[in-house]
C-alpha cells in the first residue's frame, strides 16, 4: 500500500514511525482528523 517513503520529507518518516510505534488509540485518532483536515485544505485550493 505505502510507496516509497524515502521521497517525503524527514517530518513525514518521523510521524509515521511515531504512528507505528507510540501513538495510543486517541492519538491516531486526533492525527488522523488533522491529516484529512489539511488535505481536504489543500484539494480545495488545487481546484
Amino acid at each position: 500500500m505505502m510507496g516509497n517513503i524515502d521521497k517525503f520529507p524527514k517530518s513525514l518518516k518521523k510521524t509515521v514511525r511515531y504512528i507505528k510505534q507510540e501513538a495510543t488509540r486517541e492519538q491516531l485518532e486526533e492525527i488522523r482528523k488533522i491529516i484529512d483536515y489539511a488535505i481536504q485544505r489543500r484539494n480545495v485550493t488545487l481546484d
